[in-house]
């Protein structure tokens, strides 16, 4: 006979208004991450601003509004902190009212454990299951080690939160949660497709040849890796496997196509694992009570050691600059934080690390300014750019004008690749100022 969970459940009940109230002063607060935002819960703090003080929270990649963060531009109240930037959170970095805590994803569980505190964890979940949990869903990537630590543990039932299954920690029970929280919820906006663009297609189709049968993926969100996705669908390639921080349509572009099996991989076989989810309704239509998929701990997901077991690993990210010593830019423009280290550092030692594997940071050669000049992403030297991998890490780089490998690259060799998949109007003063730093061999064999 099942255990009837009924009664516990009532009596942890509570509205917004009432589970916010053991807020306090001083308190650390946790939303988690992207889906798992706990939308009542954040509108009832917010109203309690006058009677709070320097209440400070945390989460990440978490879309708009954030009430506690727009509701106090004194930051006298609440202060908001993310782990990695939303398009949301990088303008409330621009206007002051959100603090970037710098990271690399395969430590967050760590983090918490070892060095922080989390007073209160308000997180948003699945309706509970007939046994008593409540399923992370796509927030499984960080959830658990933070409620493990945290003081109070209050749940927010969102009826649109997709079940999905798991390697491990992807729910949490009852008798570990301290309130529940009800309410009706509006459908999660999931906002546009970001199309690719044609310089994308001229990445990807750069990219494609380097993979072979039986490859798995990792693949960062934006146009780039949807045109991937788009160009491995219709290739030859086959058996493909998926072994991602964040699942995005690509990979169900993947699957729709028949290319995503999971069949070969070296662990996990048969599954795709990831961290954490966004995209289309349909993306999270997919991901719903697959045997197919597996949600784990980014602790799992993107150790450096778990990810090297997987033969064949490929992981894709994006930059927004590189300098001609290989140094990566992908989280800043200058001191102005965009998004996050997010897991391009574990993914680049991980996939490295893999037999047959391959790592590629992709990026357009320019760029235009708000006035409409163009600019090479290709630097001569970072300086007090913030730097996402470091030159010792670093593997292929791709252009639309080609794709290098760094591994085991000197100065002058670096600085002689990089310029070939620069734009070719940048090229001759690049060259200039290699010479400069006297990382430049080839203007000396005339």
């Amino acid at each position: 006979m099942l255990m009837d969970f009924t009664a516990e459940y009532k009596e942890k009940l509570r509205t917004p208004k009432e589970a916010v109230s053991i807020v306090k002063s001083g308190d650390w607060i946790d939303y988690t991450s992207s889906l798992g935002k706990p939308v009542l819960l954040d509108r009832a703090l917010a109203e309690r601003k006058e009677e709070l003080y320097d209440v400070k929270i945390r989460g990440n990649l978490i879309d708009g509004p954030i009430a506690v963060a727009e509701c106090d531009e004194s930051k006298e109240h609440f202060v908001y902190h993310s782990w990695h930037c939303s398009s949301y959170e990088r303008k409330l970095c621009d206007k002051g009212l959100c603090y970037y805590i710098p990271m690399v994803f395969h430590n967050n569980a760590a983090y918490y454990e070892f060095f922080l505190k989390v007073n209160v964890v308000m997180v948003s979940v699945a309706p509970m299951d007939r046994h008593g949990y409540f399923n992370f869903s796509v927030n499984t990537g960080v959830a658990a080690p933070i409620t493990r630590i945290a003081d109070i543990v209050i749940v927010e039932v969102n009826e649109n939160m997709p079940k999905v299954h798991g390697g491990y920690d992807e729910c949490i029970h009852i008798s570990e949660v301290d309130y529940i929280v009800e309410g009706e919820h509006e459908p999660f906006s999931y906002g546009k497709l970001i199309k690719p663009t044609e310089i994308d297609r001229k990445i990807s189709e750069k990219i494609v040849p380097y993979l072979v049968d039986g490859s798995t993926l990792q693949l960062g969100i934006g146009s780039m890796p949807n045109a991937l996705g788009e160009l491995i669908a219709e290739s030859d390639l086959k058996d493909l496997g998926m072994h991602t921080e964040l699942c995005s349509d690509a990979f169900l572009s993947l699957y729709k196509s028949g290319k995503l099996t999971n069949k070969r991989k070296s662990i996990d076989r048969g599954k795709g694992v990831f961290g954490c989810a966004i995209g289309s309704a349909e993306l999270f239509e997919w991901l719903e009570d697959n045997h197919g998929v597996a949600a784990y701990p980014l602790e799992y997901v993107n150790r450096p050691s778990i990810i090297a077991q997987i033969d064949n690993m490929v992981s894709i990210n994006s930059c927004v600059a590189v300098d001609l010593y290989g140094q990566v830019a992908a989280e800043s423009a200058g001191a102005r934080q965009i998004s996050g280290t997010g897991g391009q550092l574990d993914f680049l030692i991980g996939a490295s690390a893999s037999r047959g594997g391959k790592a590629f940071i992709c990026m357009s050669s320019t760029y235009k300014d708000k006035e409409g000049r163009m600019h090479s992403r290709i630097c001569p030297q970072f300086n007090g750019d913030i730097i996402t991998s470091p030159r010792s890490q670093v593997y292929f780089l791709a252009t639309e004008y080609g794709i290098i490998n760094l591994e085991g690259r000197s100065t002058w060799e670096r600085a002689e690749g990089l310029i070939s998949i620069a734009h070719p109007d940048f090229r001759e003063k690049l060259i200039q100022e290699a010479e400069e730093r006297k990382i430049w061999r080839r203007s000396n064999k005339k």
